[in-house]
């Protein structure tokens, strides 16, 4: 029997080899993209059209008294907007098109397309919301993007018109696309309108350092759930819940604050969910049996589902003490979730359980 030397590429010739390969598939695509010329193309070059997503487009936003996104709506331009998902590797592309279907503008330099970084292949996708504003006042109309990959997270984008030369054009500002996902400005385009055109940023809830800095730029805090607590070795903290609203999201966090006013830790339960509907609780208590104060926060919150439609969930999170700070828990919430009818004390009473015991004294 002859065995077959298989010689071992470098780590570095390998990821050139790779490197090398997305290349090629990616000019391939271009090219493939960049031959559309005229709307029944589209299909034809390997793109599938999201047919309930085809708007009216009108370029210029003072000619629009009001954005309407009725397909059968006609502006002045006759221009109509088309997204379309590449069939093969479940890319989007943007496309604009006259009444004669010819192709003025095409893009697929979207924030939703680097999802997976390094690869041409990206998760199916779906188009959660479409929505043209004037973001920086110079009266051109501006495209807001919002896609979702999986069933609650989202990837926001923003397409500015450009102002130069005559020709229809847009360009990204990838700071801005940048932090409206970073810090989950994402939601809908009224979150997006509300921090690119009014200025308006969540980002200070992940970067403040104080609780007195959180206050400065609006945090509302839930007094009904504000008080102090000692947690062991940590000492004595302030377990401090709030919201800030951008839009119409309240966007919610506990800060966990020592007694100087410096943020602890900042625990942030509402997940991928929209806003804060109702805090149900919070309740600091030993969960895992471990002799540590652990914390559970229970609450309402609001969220689009699959018909575009709002619906309202209640949901859970426990954070277990740990050795200098919280750990988020991911092995109860694999095993239960929650309803409308629990009550705090009977999550508790199945997270302990889960952990094999219980106690009344506590």
């Amino acid at each position: 029997m002859i065995a077959l030397f298989v010689p071992r590429l470098p780590i570095n010739a390998i990821e050139q080899n790779v490197a090398q390969s997305v290349r090629i598939q990616y000019e391939t695509y271009i090219a493939r993209l960049e031959s559309i010329q005229f709307r029944q193309e589209i299909s034809e070059k390997g793109f599938e059209i999201v047919e309930s997503q085809i708007f009216p487009f009108e370029p210029n936003i003072e000619l629009v008294a009001e954005p309407d996104m009725t397909p059968e709506r006609e502006y002045l331009s006759g221009m109509f907007f088309i997204p379309a998902f590449d069939k093969t590797y479940h890319r989007l592309a943007l496309f604009l098109a006259d009444t004669d279907g010819r192709i003025l503008y095409r893009t697929d330099q979207l924030e939703t397309n680097n999802q997976i970084l390094g690869q041409m292949t990206q998760p199916e996708q779906e188009i959660a919301s479409i929505a043209f504003q004037d973001l920086n006042g110079d009266t051109r109309t501006d495209i807001i993007l919002i896609t979702y990959s999986h069933k609650k997270y989202k990837v926001g984008d923003v397409l500015f018109q450009s102002a130069d030369g005559s020709a229809l054009d847009f360009y990204r500002d990838y700071r801005i696309s940048e932090k409206l996902n970073r810090f989950g400005m994402n939601k809908n385009a009224k979150a997006i309108t509300a921090f690119v055109r009014d200025g308006y940023s969540t980002e200070f809830l992940y970067t403040a350092l104080t609780l007195k800095q959180l206050r400065s730029h609006g945090f509302q805090v839930i007094t009904e759930q504000y008080y102090t607590r000692t947690f062991g070795k940590l000492g004595k903290l302030q377990v401090v819940p709030g919201t800030y609203q951008i839009a119409d999201y309240n966007i919610f966090l506990v800060y966990l604050v020592n007694e100087q006013g410096d943020i602890f830790s900042a625990l942030q339960p509402m997940g991928d969910y929209d806003s804060l509907y109702a805090l149900k609780g919070i309740n600091c208590r030993d969960i895992d049996g471990d002799g540590l104060k652990d914390i559970v926060v229970l609450a309402k919150y609001s969220y689009e589902d699959e018909a575009h439609k709002l619906a309202v969930a209640s949901d859970y999170s426990i954070y277990y003490q740990r050795t200098g700070g919280f750990s988020a828990d991911t092995e109860i919430k694999s095993q239960y979730q929650c309803s409308d009818e629990d009550t705090m004390q009977i999550l508790i009473e199945k997270a302990r359980a889960y952990w094999g015991w219980k106690t009344d004294d506590d």
